[in-house]
């Protein structure tokens, strides 16, 4: 029987190539759901595609144009964020994949995990805001969070025999400004930030990436992933990004999962856990892989991932307060309001000026996002005092 699959930001490059991963084993996995936040016209190709059962556009002023696109065809169509949220605990579903971006992915993982299935993580900031409360759900609904990261997959891939571990090393390309100066930093423009050397993915992430936060973000995420201190999880630059994680055990051996850049190697594997498929493409060639090198980050010009570090030994509801400063700060340089630099003091002062709150529920973290935001935009528009 074939397993039912509800992609939640169909639109987006980690939902684009998952369909590519469910394509060509259609004879295994089969749509259930599709979900955007605005990209009508991509949302109706690929239903008419993959004909699920039902489509969910977030921006309730595309219902209609969506509505009307597909009336020809028997799928349910939806429109809204609350319903978003009800669509993942469709009986038939069994593998919720949360690639949306953002906080917007927090609510819908949370309802999926109470009506049981498993999810396959692609939304790291679900874990970075509420990670603490996400892991006990996930114990108390017995469900199974499987990574799509490709770092944290690559440490779930290092893991299959239970060993004990030092420590995690998550690899990192450096992004496009690795060898830039402070000073050259202080005038990049968004068109460079965007051009990431390895990887194509979204604005947003792009823009994370850049700025090391995504890094930062993904220690976090390793945190709550594998149960670990934050003094063992380290991040190296290697700029090929042909490993993409390693575990170091106790003895000194270290494990690492090693490929070309390729998201559905990580898609895959969470989809057919435990076992592994075939998956087409160009394979690693050593032979033409050439040097692998790597060096460390370098906090003092990439501030972002020593504030994650802080907001993850903090603990309580900092690491929300960051994550909802950084969505501002990027869609202010996004749209050339910040510069580069200060999306870095954008979110270390709202990390000093928000509320904290030591242990949060689910509440709490709704609220502090919204002061957060209200914070951040408001320094955004005063210049940042």
């Amino acid at each position: 029987m074939k397993k039912q699959i509800a992609i939640l930001g169909s639109t987006g490059s980690i939902g684009s190539q998952a369909l590519q991963v469910i394509e060509e084993h259609s004879d295994l996995y089969e749509v259930y759901a599709l979900t955007a936040n605005n990209k009508v016209e991509l949302l109706v190709e690929q239903a008419r595609r993959f004909l699920p059962e039902a489509v969910v556009i977030a921006n309730e002023d595309k219902y209609l144009q969506l509505k009307e696109a597909l009336c020809d065809l028997p799928i349910k169509v939806y429109a809204g964020e609350s319903v978003l949220c009800q669509i993942v605990e469709s009986r038939p579903i069994d593998i919720v994949l949360t690639a949306m971006v953002g906080y917007a992915g927090l609510r819908p993982t949370i309802n999926a995990i109470k009506a049981g299935k498993t999810i396959a993580l692609a939304n790291k900031e679900t874990l970075v805001v509420a990670g603490e409360l996400i892991k006990n759900l996930a114990m108390q609904y017995h469900v199974s969070i499987l990574p799509v990261d490709s770092e944290h997959s690559a440490i779930f891939q290092c893991l299959e025999m239970n060993n004990r571990v030092s420590k995690l090393i998550l690899t990192a390309s450096g992004g496009p400004f690795r060898t830039f100066s402070q000073e050259q930093l202080q005038t990049v423009t968004k068109e460079q930030a965007l051009r990431h050397p390895n990887w194509h993915m979204g604005a947003k992430i792009t823009i994370d990436s850049a700025s090391m936060m995504n890094k930062g973000f993904e220690v976090i995420e390793a945190k709550w992933l594998f149960d670990v201190l934050p003094e063992q999880i380290e991040v190296v630059v290697h700029p090929q990004s042909v490993i993409h994680s390693m575990v170091e055990f106790e003895d000194g051996a270290v494990k690492a999962q090693m490929g070309l850049p390729d998201m559905r190697l990580p898609i895959q594997y969470a989809f057919s856990y435990p076992q592994r498929l075939s998956l087409s493409g160009e394979k690693l060639d050593f032979l033409k892989c050439g040097a692998l090198t790597f060096e460390a980050p370098d906090v003092r010009r990439f501030r972002n991932l020593s504030l994650a570090y802080e907001a993850l030994r903090q603990g309580g509801n900092m690491p929300c307060i960051m994550n909802a400063a950084n969505e501002v700060a990027v869609y202010a340089f996004l749209n050339e309001r910040i510069s580069f630099l200060s999306m870095s003091d954008l979110i270390e002062r709202t990390m000093q000026r928000v509320s904290f709150v030591e242990n949060p529920e689910y509440t709490d973290y709704v609220s502090t996002d919204a002061e957060a935001r209200r914070i951040a935009a408001e320094m955004v528009i005063n210049g940042l005092k």
